[in-house]
C-alpha cells in the first residue's frame, strides 16, 4: 500500500438562509469555466477552481480542496505533525512551474486531522486546514460542495479526480508542471474490498478505476478532491488516500469518503459552513451482488446505506413535550424567484456557531400559489435530504385537523434580535381563540404574539395525538409586526391564514401529503403538558434540537406575501 504524497528529502520537517451569491451552497461547485463531458490529461484552466496545491518548504506535497472562504480539506497522512510551520497553499494555480496570473497563496493557522486516523489502515485519512485568512472568490477560486450523510455512489458512478502527481508510477509530471484531470468510474467497496483483501476497504472508504487499470491517481494527488456532478453543481464525494502502485489492474484508487465526516466538518468549522449536498446514485447497484471467498453474502436482515426506512410526518424523536420545534421559512420578494438564488438549511439550531446535524440543499424550483391576499410558494430541493431525527417532515392540515379555542400550539425562528450572539432558535407558545368575525376556515386565531422581523414565513404548529401538524404561516407587515390586516387591534387577537386554504394548491402539486403517525385513529387536541414557557421568545435547548420541516422529502413550504 502506498500513499499518494510527493516523497522528497528536506532538512526539517452571515450567512443568510437564502441570499444570491453570499451563500455557501450557492457559490460551491459550480465552476464557471468548466463545460467539460470527457477530458484528455491537462485540466484546462479554471475547471477546477477549488484544487488547492499543498506545499512544505518550497515543495509541492499534497493536493487539497477549498471547502469554503477559509478551510480547506486534505489528506491525514500528508501531515507528520500538525505544526503549521513551512506549509504554503496555493489556490487558483494552474503549473507548477511558471507563472500564474489568477493565484493567491495562504500559510495556514491550524491543521486539524482527523483524531482517529489510523496510519496503519487509512481508516479516517482526512484533515482541515484553516487558512491564515480568508480568499475572495473568483472564476478560479471557488469552493467545491461537499457529499453529504447518506449520500449513495452507486458501483459505475463518473468521476474525475485532479491533481499534480505522477503520471506514471515512478514518473513526474513534466514541465510546467499542468494540473491533470482524470475520468474514474467508482468501484464499490465489496468489489475493491475483493480487489485488495476482504477487510481491508471501510466504509470511511470509497474506491475508483478501471479493473483494466491505466487511468487513476498517484503519487503526488494525495489529498485532492474526487467530485462527480450531479444536475450543474460538482460534489465532491472523496479524498485521494491510497493504493497500490498506480493504475495496475484490479487495483483502483482508494478515496476517503466525504460523506463520513459530514458532523465532523461542520463541529470544526464554526461559521461560513461548507455546502453540504445529498447526492443521489439513480437505478440500482451492481455492487450489491459482488461475491468472493471470504466476503460476507449480503441478506434482507443486513443494513444499507441505500435504504430509506418508510417515515410518517409529524414524529419528533429527540421531542418530549407538548411544546414544538419549527423550521425557518424563506420569504420572496419577486414574482418570479429565481430557484438557483435560495438555499434550504435543514437541521439548523444556530445561525452562528456550530451546527453538526446540519445539511444545505438546493433548490431546482419554485411554485407559487395565486390566491387573493397572502401566497405560499412551494420550493423543490435539488436533492433528496436523508431523515434523522434532527430532519423530519411536519404534517400539514389540509382542513381535517381540528384546533379548538385553548389549544397551545408553537410559533419558532429566527427573529431579528433574539437568540444571543450564536442566534439560537427560538420559540414562542401561542393560544388559540375564537376568530370572531373572520373566517375560521381560511384562518387560526391566536392571543397576540411578540413576532419579530425573520419570523416571517415560519410556521405555526400545534400537536394532536402523538403528531405535529402546521396549521398556519406567520406573516409580518414591513414594520415587522403581524400582519395588521390580519390583526384584531381591540382584542389583541392575531389571525394567521391557514395551511387549509392552500389545500388544493398542494394537493395538486404535491400529490398525497405524509400520513400521521395517529392517522387511524385522529383524536382532538391532546391536553398540554406542564411546561415553563417563559413569556416571549426563549431559546430552545440543544436536546430538543430543530427539526426542518418537509413535504414529501423534496418539497419545502415557503410564505409569499402578494
Amino acid at each position: 500500500m502506498a500513499f499518494r504524497k510527493s516523497v522528497y528529502v528536506v532538512t526539517c520537517v452571515v450567512t443568510l438562509l437564502a441570499v444570491g451569491s453570499h451563500s455557501q451552497l450557492n457559490v460551491c461547485g459550480r465552476p464557471p469555466l468548466n463545460t467539460r463531458i470527457v477530458g484528455g490529461q491537462n485540466a484546462p484552466l479554471g475547471s477546477w477552481p477549488w484544487q488547492a496545491s499543498l506545499h512544505l518548504d518550497g515543495s509541492h506535497v499534497c493536493g487539497g480542496s477549498l471547502i469554503n472562504n477559509q478551510w480547506v480539506m486534505s489528506a491525514a497522512h500528508c501531515f507528520s505533525s500538525t505544526s503549521t510551520a513551512g506549509w504554503v497553499i496555493y489556490l487558483g494555480r494552474q503549473t507548477q512551474q511558471g507563472t500564474n496570473p489568477n493565484e493567491v497563496s495562504r500559510t495556514l493557522s491550524q491543521i486539524i486531522r482527523h483524531p482517529s486516523y489510523d496510519s496503519q489502515t487509512s481508516n479516517n485519512d482526512i484533515a482541515l486546514l484553516q487558512l491564515s485568512s480568508t480568499v475572495d472568490f473568483t472564476d478560479y477560486i471557488l469552493p467545491v460542495c461537499l457529499a453529504a450523510g447518506g449520500s449513495t455512489f452507486y458501483n459505475g458512478t463518473n468521476s474525475w479526480v485532479t491533481g499534480w502527481g505522477n503520471i506514471e508510477e515512478g514518473v513526474s509530471l513534466p514541465s510546467p508542471g499542468t494540473l491533470q484531470e482524470v475520468e474514474l468510474p467508482v468501484v464499490g467497496n465489496r468489489q475493491c474490498n475483493c480487489f485488495y483483501g476482504v477487510g481491508s476497504i471501510t466504509d470511511n472508504m470509497l474506491c475508483a478505476g478501471l479493473q483494466a487499470g491505466g487511468k487513476d491517481s498517484c503519487q503526488g494527488d494525495s489529498g485532492g478532491p474526487m467530485v462527480s456532478k450531479q444536475n450543474s453543481v460538482w460534489i465532491q464525494s472523496g479524498v485521494v488516500s491510497f493504493g497500490i502502485g498506480c493504475a495496475r489492474p484490479d487495483k483502483p484508487g482508494v478515496y476517503t469518503r466525504v460523506s463520513r465526516y459530514q458532523a465532523w466538518i461542520t463541529s470544526q468549522i464554526s461559521s461560513s459552513q461548507p455546502g453540504f449536498v445529498t447526492f443521489t446514485s439513480s437505478g440500482t447497484d451492481g455492487d450489491n451482488s459482488v461475491t468472493c471467498p471470504g466476503l460476507q453474502p449480503l441478506t434482507p436482515t443486513t443494513p444499507q446505506t441505500t435504504t430509506i426506512s418508510p417515515f410518517i410526518c409529524g414524529e419528533a424523536p429527540l421531542n418530549n413535550r407538548i411544546g414544538g420545534f419549527g423550521s425557518r421559512w424563506g420569504c420572496f420578494s419577486s414574482s418570479q424567484p429565481n430557484a438557483g438564488e435560495w438555499t434550504v438549511f435543514l437541521g439548523r439550531l444556530r445561525q452562528n456557531g456550530s451546527n453538526p446535524f446540519q445539511v444545505q440543499v438546493g433548490v431546482s424550483s419554485i411554485t407559487l400559489s395565486n390566491l387573493t391576499g397572502t401566497n405560499i410558494a412551494l420550493l423543490k430541493l435539488a436533492s433528496k435530504p436523508m431523515f434523522t431525527d434532527y430532519i423530519r417532515p411536519v404534517c400539514v392540515d389540509l382542513g381535517n385537523a381540528a384546533f379548538p379555542v385553548g389549544t397551545k400550539c408553537w410559533v419558532t425562528g429566527w427573529g431579528a434580535n433574539q437568540g444571543g450572539e450564536q442566534e439560537v432558535l427560538q420559540e414562542l407558545q401561542a393560544t388559540v381563540e375564537s376568530c370572531g368575525t373572520n373566517s375560521s376556515s381560511d384562518n387560526i386565531c391566536t392571543a397576540a404574539l411578540q413576532l419579530e422581523q425573520g419570523d416571517e414565513g415560519g410556521p405555526l404548529v400545534c400537536q394532536q395525538g402523538s403528531s405535529w401538524f402546521q396549521a398556519a404561516v406567520i406573516t409580518l407587515d414591513s414594520n415587522g409586526t403581524a400582519n395588521s390586516s390580519l390583526i384584531t387591534r381591540a382584542s389583541g387577537m392575531q389571525v394567521f391564514p391557514r395551511t387549509a386554504r392552500f389545500a388544493t394548491f398542494l394537493t395538486r402539486n404535491v400529490g398525497t401529503l405524509p400520513s400521521p403517525a395517529n392517522a387511524t385513529n385522529p383524536t382532538t387536541s391532546s391536553t398540554p403538558a406542564t411546561t415553563s414557557v417563559a413569556a416571549g421568545a426563549t431559546s430552545i435547548p440543544w436536546s430538543f434540537s430543530i427539526l426542518l420541516f418537509l413535504f414529501l422529502s423534496i418539497l419545502h413550504f415557503a410564505l409569499l406575501s402578494s
